[in-house]
């Protein structure tokens, strides 16, 4: 069927280029250059659709959403982006945008995205036409997958489950799903599963009342109730064990937890977002994570993607961390990055993704100022374990050392190697978590890292 439809965009290549291929599946296609011209044509002429990149050169696409919706027309709107945020694509969801689209995309992409718009037709709703300071960096398609997940999933009152590495933003999600969920005045709390030692684990996440065991002289809230009207983010959720997997899903089937030492159990509304870097269908296999509390925990998966696999944001990504480093050490004198840099960058494996670029940029800018040197930014990539100092850097057997000496020196190595990530120690070490917690205790055994992964 012939429909009417609106193609505005800046990019005269691109505006033709969409333009024209959808004449050729039937439609009728009138293309505008910029806001003015499109709200123009918006007075005078229902479309069905309009097809528009969210920034202009003279306004933006979110901005004509408040023309369309002042017309009270049904008019579908799909935007087309090279500079998406999270907060675009809320706010675009919350006006009745239709879909949202990453450049660089295929032409039977956008085919394929008009078809489905033109079949559904929601009538568009006010917007507001700026929105604050992005939370997450990136306009690749895999990570405005993500934005447009976050939009979708953020006010409904569900589990989420976020699987990408370490240093991907997985608690950066975890903030915007709070933000654009139904309680975002609510608290916001966060808590790494795998930080915490097991014995204190349950009455940090449901809370004890006085007198529950040794040393509890008052009681305490819990994570659960503390997040009360909120969000929680479970990081690391995987290492929860066994036992606490069955008390987390009752609360999530019931919304009931019973603290420690208590008699009767709490109905609480909080929001649960969790958090791994494992595949934990996996470990329902190797039946370190329970099925049911697996499926229930993952009603929502939202894959975070690691910084190699959208190597074209690295320049957008330096470019925040740029300014912020300028904010935080009020050092407006600190400079930018050359392309031969850029270059460099993007042949990079990032190990440690964002994070690690961030920590790359702000140690460029102390040391030298900018990031106009490739070779001195090259110095301070994170260097590759294969790099550690060989064992016998250390004390060998037959030395004079006692055997506890050695073994804790052998365990440090081990959660040094693994970033402190003791449940991967433990399968090292061929031992038990549990075991694993003792020798660190009667070792007093300092374990790496912020304990993130």
């Amino acid at each position: 069927m012939n429909r009417k439809i609106l193609v505005v965009d800046d990019d005269v290549a691109l505006r033709e280029m969409m333009a024209m291929t959808l004449r050729k599946e039937g439609h009728d296609v009138t293309a505008a250059a910029g806001a003015i011209e499109a709200r123009s044509l918006i007075a005078r002429t229902v479309f069905d659709l309009v097809v528009s990149d969210i920034y202009l050169g003279d306004g933006t696409a979110i901005e004509l959403l408040e023309d369309i919706r002042q017309a009270g027309s049904e008019t579908a709107v799909i935007l087309v982006t090279a500079q998406g945020t999270v907060e675009t694509a809320a706010a675009a969801r919350e006006a009745g945008v239709f879909d949202y689209l990453a450049k660089p995309f295929q032409l039977d992409q956008l085919v394929e995205r008009v078809t489905a718009a033109l079949g559904t037709r929601p009538k568009a709703t006010a917007a507001p036409a700026k929105g604050p300071e992005t939370m997450i960096i990136g306009s690749h398609p895999s990570i405005v997958e993500v934005y447009k997940a976050v939009a979708r999933v953020a006010p409904l009152p569900i589990p989420i489950l976020l699987r990408g590495e370490t240093g991907t933003g997985k608690e950066l999600v975890a903030r915007a799903l709070h933000k654009y969920g139904a309680s975002p005045n609510g608290p916001f709390v966060a808590i790494n599963c795998g930080a915490i030692p097991e014995t204190l684990l349950e009455s940090e996440v449901f809370g004890h009342r006085r007198g529950a065991f040794t040393g509890a002289v008052r009681d305490h809230l819990g994570a659960i109730q503390t997040a009360r009207g909120g969000t929680l983010l479970l990081d690391e959720v995987g290492e929860l064990p066994p036992l606490l997997q069955v008390k987390l899903l009752r609360f999530l089937q019931e919304g009931e937890i019973r603290p420690l030492g208590s008699e009767s159990s709490l109905t609480v509304q909080t929001r649960v977002v969790a958090a791994t870097h494992r595949d934990l269908s996996e470990g329902v296999e190797a039946g370190g994570v329970r099925e049911d509390f697996y499926y229930r925990l993952a009603a929502y998966q939202i894959e975070i993607p690691p910084l190699r696999d959208r190597a074209s944001d690295i320049p957008l990504l330096i470019e925040h961390f740029v300014q912020r480093a300028r904010e935080r050490l009020g050092r407006t004198d600190l400079g930018g990055v050359s392309p031969e840099t850029l270059s460099t960058l993007g042949k990079y494996h990032w190990p440690g993704n964002v994070r690690e670029l961030e920590h790359l940029v702000q140690r460029c800018l102390i040391d030298h100022g900018s990031m106009e040197d490739p070779h001195r930014v090259q110095e301070l990539f994170k260097k590759p374990r294969t790099s550690e100092p060989h064992p016998e850097a250390g004390p060998s057997i037959g030395a004079d050392i006692t055997l506890e000496a050695l073994e804790r020196i052998h365990i440090e190595a081990v959660l040094k190697r693994t970033d402190g990530n003791r449940t991967r120690t433990a399968e090292i070490l061929g031992i038990e978590r549990k075991s694993l917690y003792r020798k660190i205790n009667r070792l007093e055994i300092p374990v790496p890292g912020d304990l993130t992964e």
